[in-house]
């Protein structure tokens, strides 16, 4: 599956992107920035639009995991994303929310290399997680440690994310993904359309 991240765009680039790209993914996530910008109001109005995909809120909740989580699901999220060094109180709270809600918390793992906290998020009842490669690391990062977390991470809904393009797609593709978070390579592009189906195809 294919979820699209809107990052770095305004109000009218976000709903531009997703009605171009409509046909080809499953997940819109509201990136935290966006959020940030506009508030829960732009989860909402996503949500309306199109209530047959998947609304992913990049909240990054590190703490107050009750009240974030509320936020994000009373909005119109069907997702929401929670840091993996977060207390446990922080992440179990928030599983509680979702599971009450039939929601779903995806746990990031960004700055995890810890294979060790990976089976504790395992034990504390974490189902999802995003591999995570940060937009600041992504020019120095190897994915070679990718290798590294596999057995790790196959018990999981995976989702990868990290400058993901149709040449990368093959390098996260050692944790076998249950779905590939795109931003600018679809985001950036002067034709959207055409970059999400090109990395659906590849996929």
């Amino acid at each position: 599956m294919i979820q699209v991240a809107l990052d770095r765009l305004n109000r009218q680039e976000c709903f531009h992107v997703v009605s171009e790209v409509y046909h080809y993914i499953d997940y819109i996530e509201i990136g935290t920035g966006v959020i940030k910008q506009y508030g829960m109001s732009i989860v909402q109005e996503m949500k309306e639009r199109y209530p047959e995909k998947r609304i992913l809120a990049d909240m990054k909740t590190c703490d107050a995991g009750k009240h974030e989580a509320l936020q994000a699901f009373e909005a119109g999220a069907d997702a929401m994303t929670v840091m993996s060094f977060s207390a446990n109180k922080t992440i179990r709270d928030s599983l509680k929310i979702a599971e009450e809600l039939k929601k779903q918390v995806v746990v990031d793992l960004l700055g995890i290399t810890s294979k060790d906290r990976i089976v504790e998020l395992r034990n504390l009842g974490v189902t999802s997680v995003s591999m995570h490669v940060g937009k600041d690391m992504q020019a120095a990062a190897s994915l070679d440690y990718l290798d590294d977390f596999r057995d790790t991470l196959k018990e999981f809904n995976i989702f990868v994310a990290g400058g993901i393009n149709p040449e990368r797609v093959k390098q996260f593709s050692k944790v076998h993904p249950d779905v590939y978070i795109v931003g600018s390579y679809i985001t950036g592009s002067s034709i959207p359309a055409e970059a999400a189906k090109k990395i659906r195809e590849v996929i």
